[in-house]
């Protein structure tokens, strides 16, 4: 099972209540334009996409139409984390034509979002081909919208870091400094929460050395040079994942991979994305 199938039980409540904030922020009082329309027409309607993507987003147009008319009916051509090429139909639809033109602009919100989040990761993802580094987000994302970024991300072939400030720890240099220094720190994220990751941000070779004694999972790198990632490398060997992070772009993705880094983490996976080009058009 790819990851980003697992990922879709866990978000469901998520999913659900992002579509009724969407639905009810753009409904409002109600659809007026929509009841220009004759209650019972039926219609049919297609989705295309006019450029190429990586498709996400799937779920959220399906909970869309689910909780404006259950009995509309979708029909995929693609499958979520699919590249597709423009000027092709990605979806069909069947049924009650003023459900379908209420739903319209919410559900190609969240498809457009979402596949252009994915086709991002995926430009990130196709730049460290080749090498073992992983590609991971941040909790750099739309709000309201982190868990159906964070599984766009999956779709295109990069990986998760921390959902949340509550699901691992990542100790930066504020925190370091008002718990009193790394390995209080990091035992007392221990004692807090054994279960969890303890990821810690270093900005010298002498508190990378700190972090390791500490027994950190994963140490984070702050403007090292090549140089100085060697050698931080070479210490944690065994011992700790080493992440780089802040201003790397897709052209210093392979030079990081050539390094053998474990991870590198990105905000611009999901705050760079532009949202893919796509139309919705109805034949009565």
């Amino acid at each position: 099972m790819h990851p980003r199938d697992s990922a879709i039980p866990k978000i469901i409540p998520d999913l659900q209540r992002a579509v009724r904030t969407a639905l009810e922020e753009d409904i409002g009082s109600g659809d007026i334009t929509a009841q220009l329309v004759p209650a019972d027409r039926s219609a049919r309607a297609r989705v295309t996409t006019r450029e190429d993507c990586i498709l996400s987003g799937r779920a959220w147009v399906e909970e869309v139409f689910q909780q404006l008319d259950a009995e509309l009916k979708l029909h995929w051509y693609f499958a979520d984390g699919d590249r597709i090429t423009a000027n092709t139909v990605v979806l069909e639809l069947e049924g009650n034509a003023r459900a379908m033109l209420t739903g319209e602009r919410t559900a190609l919100n969240f498809l457009q979002t979402l596949s252009g989040t994915a086709t991002t990761a995926a430009e990130f993802a196709a730049q460290a081909a080749g090498t073992e580094v992983k590609i991971l987000d941040t909790r750099k994302t739309i709000p309201g919208l982190r868990s159906a970024q964070k599984y766009a991300v999956l779709c295109g072939g990069c990986y998760n870091h921390r959902i949340g400030l509550y699901d691992a720890f990542l100790i930066k240099e504020n925190h370091i400094a008002a718990a009193g220094g790394i390995d209080t720190a990091v035992a007392r994220a221990r004692a807090l929460k054994p279960e969890a990751l303890v990821e810690i941000e270093v900005e010298s070779i002498e508190e990378l050395q700190q972090a390791l004694k500490s027994g950190a999972d994963v140490i984070m790198l702050d403007e090292f040079n090549d140089s100085e990632t060697r050698t931080a490398l070479s210490l944690a060997k065994g011992r700790a994942k080493i992440e780089i992070s802040g201003s790397v772009d897709r052209d210093r993705i392979e030079q990081l991979g050539a390094l053998e880094v474990d991870y590198i983490s990105s905000g611009s996976l999901t705050k760079h994305l532009r949202a893919i080009d796509l139309s919705l058009r109805i034949d009565l």
